[in-house]
């Protein structure tokens, strides 16, 4: 989770996005050069930044003839840019509290994504696991009407739920966040299929 504002911005060069993806498995910068087809000097230039904001690491160091080289990879499978690092123009759900306003369904995602990326850095520094719970499924309304009864159902089945299992007594209990959607697909581009022979 990238929280940082330079270190989101170092991220989002294309080129250190390249180098980023390269290195999920350990490399140099000769060997990397040759894989983006840049000089060696600039793909230094652009791993000391990543490396200065925390997104490679040195892996090791061997000599080659009168050479130090540094192998490196990415601190990282993957890298997420949290909406705290654009924390001045970041979407606050508190703004426009509206159940059917897409803008607070997105404040609501990024603060999620804030949310638990925090979680996942905390859970990782303390080498623990972090207990989470998702569904994603699709469903195709026949008409408006049936959209809004779905709506209407589901808030009053979560309603029941967390009626049922919220217990604000409860010693030594922990407070889960649950937040839930539902928008419009949005359509995926469909892979070219191979032409059928006759």
């Amino acid at each position: 989770m990238i929280e940082d504002p330079a270190a989101a911005e170092a991220s989002l060069d294309p080129i250190r996005m390249r180098l980023l993806a390269e290195l999920a498995e350990p490399n140099s910068a000769t060997m990397l050069a040759a894989k983006v087809g840049l000089p060696r000097q600039k793909v230094n230039y652009h791993l000391k930044t990543l490396e200065r904001h925390g997104l490679v690491e040195l892996v090791e160091e061997r000599r080659k003839g009168n050479v130090n080289e540094r192998v490196m990879r990415a601190t990282a499978a993957s890298f997420v840019i949290s909406p705290a690092a654009l924390a001045s123009v970041a979407p606050d759900p508190s703004r426009s509290p509206d159940r059917l306003s897409a803008r607070w369904l997105l404040a609501l995602a990024a603060q999620l994504v804030r949310d638990v990326g925090t979680l996942i850095t905390g859970a990782s520094q303390a080498r623990r696991k972090l207990a989470t719970f998702a569904v994603d499924a699709q469903v195709r309304f026949a008409s408006a009407a049936d959209r809004a009864a779905f709506a209407e159902e589901l808030s009053a089945a979560v309603a029941a739920l967390v009626s049922k299992y919220h217990d604000e007594s409860a010693e030594g209990g922990r407070e889960h966040r649950l937040v839930l959607a539902v928008h419009p697909a949005v359509p995926r581009a469909v892979s070219p299929q191979p032409d059928e022979e006759s």
